[in-house]
């Protein structure tokens, strides 16, 4: 009997915590499949930190496989699902399709950056929901002060020294406070000529910082950003965004080159695609976390609108606490529809939240006991390292080593504005600008998603490829150690080498390799018959010796040696001859039958001697040669010294 089929798609709190929990639960009595587009769990609490260059991105994140051995993993993006015939349809990281067959599906694809009708947002705008857009952030803001510093221009400075983050909840508060601290350390080291420092304002429709948290909370949070001199302003939001600056409601206008949007978050459009029951989006479940109706269908997380045992008539928030426990009580539930244990139904306890606001300060209130200062930042890093899965011991590192050392103002460059668009089904992934996968599903304004007719090609980032030394994508690399370098083996026609006269062909072209230094080169050493003399005119090869007009692929004509040389092969398969730098060709390549340029002599390896004579003849034991090659090594008997080759 074969055993039952689990397939989980998605790898956030929920997705990652099921696939944890299930597979302990089976005990190898089930095969579970984990669908993401990446290969590890974000910790997403901790991406302020990322942005603000405390932690480096891999500590944030969680190997998938290293941290889940009993469940198989698999890259790529579910782009429908076909609850009747069993089975979800995925496309992979490199565009290829896939299908995955279930007999228990579990979603929780999680959510992604909401948007509101404002003009302009979703084009100057940039979310916060996956590391592309942290180290986006961390570049792009660290670009402009640089650029800020080096301007005369107030008006310009005042722009690119001014960072407008919208939406003033979890996120987006950590975000201005620890970004205010970034931009004050590196302006502290390099004051601005016009003597101003970084603004960060922080916006919201909301009466308070936190609308979301226990009041007290709340209080501390926008106590601590106003003493750093953040400009908190409750009520106000974006009405038109360009980019030059924002228009606010309140009828000001600020201008600005950096508008982050932490708003809120939407679930993921995948489950809008399967035409059940939604609330704001949400998939509509029980308090098992089963779709009604859908013995077979499970959803968790973000997706997934669970109603709220304690607070009748409601549903639990879109939250990393309430998804994590969601995944606990899911597997339980998917165990128990396999005859593993018992169902539960889901409850929970509030038991505190906890903000990071950078250096000692934090506000938190675990189990509802209001803190601030540093008590309360000992207690959001404690609980952070509680509850990360892995890496535990390398972000305390990271922390202890910013508490003592300054941190590295620099802008790696590795993602591009256009690679992280507001509007994405997939803000883990970046995206490149004109691949298929740029708004193709959401509407135009980037990314593909996890809906239909998205597609999922994704390319170097276009920084990575015009960094490499020959221009282009094809990650082969240079020779070294040779003047000009080596050819590129296996470029397009054979592109000689560089900074060399007549250029050098490429290694996979019929002829073979030219010997380094001398002109009219050496063929290749692999081929049969043996190697050819390097320093006597009669031991070049055919095609290297001067040759009489005659017609492209006819026979050559009869050596004074007695050994009729054999024709060289003009197939189709041939490659055409390498331009040299200035045009020219090879002495190698050079078609037979092309004459020299008027005033260039035929180059010779001997002075003096007739370029025709093919010198001595070779002993009677001299073995006969190969095709296209020349005689094999033989020792001089007309008393000239040898030449040329090394």
């Amino acid at each position: 009997m074969s055993r039952p089929r689990i397939v989980i798609v998605g790898a956030g709190f929920a997705g990652y915590r099921t696939a944890r929990t299930l597979s302990r639960l089976t005990r190898h009595q089930a095969d579970i499949t984990l669908l993401n587009p990446t290969d590890y769990f974000l910790y997403l609490p901790l991406l302020p930190q990322v942005a603000a260059g405390i932690l480096e991105p891999r500590r944030v994140s969680v190997s998938l496989s290293g941290t889940l051995p009993r469940v198989r993993l698999v890259l790529g993006e579910a782009d429908g699902i076909d609850l009747d015939g069993h089975t979800v349809h995925y496309t992979d990281p490199e565009g290829g399709a896939g299908t995955l067959p279930f007999d228990r599906l579990v979603l929780a694809a999680g959510s992604v950056n909401k948007l509101l009708p404002i003009p302009g947002v979703a084009e100057h705008a940039h979310g916060f929901r996956g590391l592309p857009e942290a180290l986006y952030l961390r570049d792009h803001v660290t670009r402009q002060v640089e650029l800020a510093a080096a301007t005369g221009d107030r008006a310009e400075c005042a722009a690119r020294c001014t960072f407008v983050v919208v939406g003033a909840g979890y996120t987006g508060t950590e975000v201005a406070a620890h970004g205010q601290m970034y931009t004050e350390a590196q302006v502290r080291g390099h004051p601005m000529r016009t003597g101003m420092r970084p603004r960060w304002m922080l916006l919201d429709v909301a009466p308070r910082v936190l609308p979301e948290m226990d009041e007290r909370l709340s209080r501390t949070a926008e106590r601590v950003l106003r003493q750093r001199g953040v400009d908190v302003r409750m009520g106000i939001s974006v009405k038109e965004a360009t980019h030059e600056g924002v228009l606010l409601t309140d009828g000001s206008t600020v201008d600005t080159r950096t508008l982050v949007w932490c708003v809120g978050v939407r679930p993921d459009p995948l489950v809008e695609s399967l035409g059940l029951p939604l609330e704001r989006g949400r998939l509509l479940v029980d308090p098992h976390l089963q779709v009604p109706g859908r013995p077979e269908l499970f959803a968790c997380g973000d997706v997934a609108a669970v109603p709220d045992l304690e607070r009748p008539g409601q549903y639990t928030p879109m939250t990393a606490q309430h998804a994590w426990r969601h995944g606990k009580v899911c597997a339980h539930n998917v165990a128990a529809s396999l005859g593993l244990g018992e169902r539960r139904a889901y409850r929970h306890r509030d038991r505190g939240f906890v903000v990071d606001l950078g250096g000692a300060k934090a506000a938190a209130n675990p189990f509802g006991v209001p803190l601030s200062g540093p008590v309360a930042g000992a207690v959001t890093r404690g609980y952070h390292l509680a509850a990360m899965p892995g890496n535990r011991v390398r972000v305390a590192a990271d922390w202890l080593l910013d508490s003592v050392l300054p941190r590295q103002a620099v802008q790696l460059g590795l993602v591009r504005s256009g690679s992280v668009p507001l509007e994405s089904a997939s803000p883990e992934l970046a995206r490149m600008p004109g691949s298929p996968t740029t708004g193709e599903k959401d509407g135009g304004a980037g990314g593909g998603g996890k809906g239909p007719d998205a597609a999922r090609d994704h390319k170097p980032d276009t920084a990575s490829v015009a960094s490499r030394p020959d221009g282009g994508g094809s990650g082969r690399e240079p020779g070294r150690g040779r003047p000009g370098g080596d050819p590129g083996k296996g470029l397009p026609a054979g592109e000689p080498a560089k900074g060399r006269p007549g250029g050098e062909p490429a290694r996979n072209q019929p002829g073979g390799e030219p010997a380094k230094g001398q002109p009219g080169g050496e063929p290749a050493r692999n081929q049969p018959g043996g190697e050819p003399a390097k320093s006597r005119p009669g031991g070049e090869s055919a095609k290297s010796r001067p040759a009489g007009p005659r017609t492209a692929g006819a026979p050559a004509e009869p050596r004074t040696t007695g050994r009729p040389a054999k024709p060289r092969s003009t197939g189709a398969s041939a490659k055409p001859p390498a331009a040299g730098p200035s045009g020219g060709r090879s002495r190698s390549d050079r078609p037979h039958g092309t004459p020299r340029s008027a005033g260039t002599p035929a180059p010779t390896r001997s002075a003096g001697v007739p370029p025709g004579d093919p010198g001595p003849e070779p002993p009677a034991d001299q073995p006969p040669p190969g095709p296209d090659i020349a005689p094999g090594p033989v020792r001089r008997t007309d008393g000239r010294a040898a030449e040329g080759d090394s």
